[in-house]
């Protein structure tokens, strides 16, 4: 084979794997964010669906396994069937089918999306091992695991592709043929590709690696083969246990879980790169990093999130580069690729199964996050950063005088910090804690015992130990698949937090206090006077509806002859607000139903005209639920609300400016729409800055809402901006900076 035609196979086979990875990345969140407007925005939906992601990934690295045994020619003709098979199932999109009476989302969901991309997503699955695999049969010789690199640059692309570039700029419909397209072309590569594979088996396990382990050529043993599960489980699970650490004790910020499943990708390509000098450097000093980095990020920095938020985005990229480098060390010749990249896979499902599903069961806080930083730390290759310390710890009678003094410093650590823990206030040596911390582990890089010592000890210390003194306390957390709750005691008050952001405070001490509605509730606030004039408006039986139940608040709006109905997505959050931590609902409306589910789906099944006001309480933690600001969700909010009806919408957020939506939503729509900011003085310290639009298609009740009080102001659409749908909606042009 000539230079240039040597040169031209290789960019095919690259181009062939970016594009498959490319597509790959890219139905993810395009499938999921179909599914939204029929399914609901439960995390349980997103978990089951990633848990089905998960399995046909690993199925579809099973298949290229399997494949492998046959000859080139055959294994190309089975591909190419079954890419032709998938191809009925374009363009993507979720078949018809609708949840039945009595039916496990659970189950149903992984089940319905299996059935609608599945084929689809399983054809495409297989095409990193499998062209890899057939690299390594066309050009003999030749190293086939860089290749690994650009499919990961491929998937990098196609996950921040869809936020940045293909929700902004295409509806729905566009982007099921945009992918449609693109399946097309993938198609046509692998024909390409199959034009370049031998008719007959051929030797391809002789590579000239430069940094090939020693037993490169050996077949892999049990041993190995559950090593490889192991280095794919501990840095996916960690992936995911970033993801729901930083939106649940930093920051809830929208595209914010992009973020560390994008490093986790880029860490393969760091990692499989043909140049190793990144990869090298990076591992090298990777201990340093999680023994500084990952101990103290377990305090929650919440003074400085976004900066907190960055350092844990850099464990993570660490953790993931060191521990996929030691797997690219460990990699067999390319006979058993697809072995290598099946077990890979099989771990990767394993640490998403135990950080997305198994942990937010047994765990009532996020302990799933100090655990995988532990089991970093154990996996990661380590070398000692200078021969002085190298020879102190192989020296056998430096080593057990040094470990002796490790232990006594450690004791001491955990002796001045348990005063400070158990009285609930800060620790006055926190400083030195972390500088002794810092330079023990430091000192310990290379003899890994001494090192997870160390290790284990900084996550106990900074905020181990209190998170475990919470979780020992009956009744002081409460965990499900939305989030982490503490409920917490102050004077004269109870509160419920989420992470950073406070849900709810009950005031205590007597009946009046416990019926007073606080935080963005209080009086003065959008709602408290749209609720205070509920009575005048629609009379003594009015009908009220409450999308998200918090703490229960608002039910102490409630007067005597009115309907109450509050809708929850979340079960735990019933658990809380009913119970005798706080008393809104007990005093104010003990009989009022809850309805658990999505609302929009719960509401789409109500009566029409069965509500005179309907509060839009679901943006917690800063979180949207795009559906529920739709187009099509407006049209069920105005089917449930009665002619003259009232929706107040709460729209406090941080990140985002929801004041376009409503408006274009209200304007689409023929609804009156003004907005109350309010801001509570100096001396309110039970109330919270809040905004909240309310919005009427009757002139006279939104003449009656504004001359109640308050600085009401018109809001109007935004010139050139367009009304989110079920088919369109991107959050890129309401971001504040």
């Amino acid at each position: 084979m000539t230079l240039p035609a040597a040169r031209a196979s290789r960019r095919l086979f690259v181009a062939t794997i970016l594009t498959g990875s490319f597509l790959l990345f890219l139905v993810q969140p395009m499938i999921a964010r179909i599914a939204l407007p029929r399914l609901g925005g439960a995390p349980a939906v997103w978990n089951s669906a990633m848990l089905m992601y998960q399995a046909l990934l690993l199925g579809g690295y099973g298949y290229a396994h399997l494949l492998g045994r046959l000859t080139p020619r055959v294994q190309s003709g089975v591909h190419l069937a079954v890419l032709l098979v998938a191809a009925v199932f374009l363009p993507i999109g979720l078949n018809d089918r609708v949840l039945p009476a009595g039916a496990e989302p659970a189950l149903w969901v992984p089940w319905l999306f299996a059935i609608s991309i599945g084929p689809l997503f399983f054809a495409v699955s297989a095409q990193a091992p499998l062209v890899q695999r057939w690299f390594a049969l066309a050009r003999p010789g030749e190293d086939p695991y860089a290749l690994y690199a650009a499919s990961n640059v491929g998937s990098f692309a196609g996950l921040i592709a869809f936020p940045l570039l293909v929700e902004p700029l295409l509806p729905v419909t566009d982007q099921r043929w945009l992918w449609s397209a693109g399946y097309v072309v993938l198609v046509g590569l692998v024909v390409l590709c199959v034009r370049l594979l031998p008719a007959a088996r051929v030797q391809a396990d002789v590579v000239v690696a430069e940094h090939a382990p020693r037993d490169f050529g050996r077949s892999p043993g049990v041993k190995r083969w559950l090593t490889w599960v192991v280095l794919g489980l501990v840095p996916s699970g960690l992936m995911l246990a970033t993801s729901t650490f930083i939106s649940t004790d930093l920051l809830a910020m929208p595209l914010l879980w992009v973020l560390p499943l994008a490093l986790y990708l880029l860490s393969f390509s760091v990692a499989f790169a043909a140049n190793r000098m990144l990869a090298d450097a990076i591992t090298r000093y990777a201990p340093v990093t999680i023994v500084v980095f990952g101990a103290i990020l377990m305090g929650g920095v919440t003074s400085a999130a976004l900066l907190a938020v960055g350092v844990a985005l850099m464990v993570l990229s660490v953790a993931s580069v060191s521990l996929h480098t030691r797997l690219y060390r460990l990699r067999p010749a390319p006979a058993h690729l697809t072995s290598f990249y099946l077990a890979m896979s099989a771990g990767g499902a394993l640490g998403g199964v135990f950080a997305g599903l198994v942990a937010p069961v047994i765990f009532d806080w996020t302990w799933e996050y100090p655990i995988l930083i532990l089991a970093t730390g154990a996996l990661m290759p380590q070398t000692f950063l200078a021969q002085q310390i190298a020879r102190l710890w192989l020296t056998p009678k430096y080593r057990l005088v040094a470990l002796v003094i490790y232990l006594i410093v450690l004791g001491s650590l955990f002796v001045l910090a348990i005063e400070p823990i158990m009285a609930d206030r800060a620790n006055p040596y926190l400083l030195p804690t972390f500088v002794a911390i810092a330079l023990l582990g430091i000192a310990a890089i290379g003899a890994r015992l001494p090192y997870i010592m160390v290790l284990a000890s900084g996550l106990a210390l900074f905020g181990g130990l209190q998170a475990l003194t919470l979780s020992l306390k009956s009744g002081a957390r409460v965990r499900s698949y939305f989030g982490v709750y503490t409920l917490a005691e102050a004077p004269r008050r109870r509160m419920l937090i989420h992470g950073t952001t406070v849900h709810g405070v009950q005031l205590a001490g007597n009946p009046t206090r416990e019926r007073t509605p606080t935080t963005y509730y209080v009086a003065a606030s959008g709602v408290g006077r749209v609720m205070t004039l509920t009575p005048a408006l629609y009379g003594p039986a009015a009908r009220v509806g409450v999308v998200g139940l918090g703490t229960g608040t608002l039910a102490c709006y409630r007067q005597p002859g009115q309907r109450w109905r509050f809708y929850e997505i979340d079960p735990a959050m019933v658990g809380v607000a009913r119970d005798t931590y706080f008393t809104f609902l007990a005093r104010c409306a003990p009989r009022a139903p809850i309805v658990i589910g999505d609302a929009r789906l719960s509401l789409e099944r109500q009566g029409t005209d069965t509500l005179d006001v309907l509060a839009l309480d679901a943006f917690s933690s800063d979180a949207v639920p795009m559906h529920l600001l739709t187009l099509e969700a407006f049209n069920t909010y105005g089917r449930v609300l009665s002619s003259r009806g009232t929706l107040v919408v709460h729209i406090s957020n941080r990140y985002l400016n929801l004041i376009p939506v409503v408006a274009a939503a209200a304007r689409a729509r023929g609804w009156q729409a003004a907005i109350l900011n309010y801001t509570p003085d100096a001396f309110e310290d039970e109330a919270s800055k809040s905004a909240w639009i309310a919005m009427t298609r009757d002139p006279a009740v939104f003449d009656a809402i504004r001359q109640r009080g308050g600085a009401w102001a018109t809001i109007r659409p935004r010139p050139g901006f367009r009304a989110w749908t079920d088919d369109y909606g991107t959050i890129l042009p309401l971001l504040r900076f």
